[in-house]
């Protein structure tokens, strides 16, 4: 039986890198591991506890929730935004976080990584997302570290699979946070 690691991207543009770079990281999930990019985060609604109640979640909210509920771990990828997280990975937390206390998000092992086009690679926002990770009640692995800088030209002309440095380093993230050895 396989760790399912949900992941989230918390950019949604056309090309983003952080997407990319989830790609990779389905395609180098070890054995042992599953990797899911989820889809929809764009049409998930700002949360707001007027509308997260019983009866009413909003569906595209509901199905968020029910992805989280079903991973055994998350991945989240996230550029940096003014310095900071992203408001749709920000959003995607705080919903997958409720009802305070027994969110799909509880008790759950989470990693964070990405990449940025500056020179540190998106560290503040990596830092701000573990943070909110953590509050939310998920079990931020600080130690697991992934920021590649330079995304703008890095991958310019290369996926990040095809970066061998890349691609070693996310293998690692990845069997760490699934609790996978190593092959002998």
């Amino acid at each position: 039986m396989s760790v399912r690691i949900l992941a989230l991207v918390g950019s949604l543009r056309a090309g983003s890198h952080n997407r990319r770079l989830a790609e990779a990281a389905v395609k180098l999930a070890p054995e042992g591991a599953e990797v899911e990019i989820y889809e929809g985060l764009a049409d998930v609604p700002f949360y707001n506890e007027d509308l997260d109640a019983e009866g009413v979640v909003p569906e595209a909210a509901a199905r968020l929730r029910e992805a989280a509920a079903s991973a055994d771990a998350f991945l989240l990828f996230t550029p940096e935004y003014n310095g900071t997280i992203p408001a749709v990975l920000k959003n995607a937390i705080d919903w997958i976080s409720r009802p305070y206390g027994v969110g799909a998000i509880v008790g759950k092992r989470v990693a964070v990584a990405g990449t940025a086009a500056g020179q540190y690679g998106g560290v503040w926002a990596q830092d701000e997302t573990r943070k909110a990770a953590g509050i939310a009640g998920g079990k931020v692995l600080e130690d697991v570290k992934l920021a590649v800088p330079g995304s703008t030209t890095r991958f310019a002309e290369t996926h990040p699979i095809d970066d061998a440095e890349v691609a070693t380093a996310l293998t690692e993230v990845i069997r760490t946070l699934a609790d996978v050895p190593a092959a002998a």
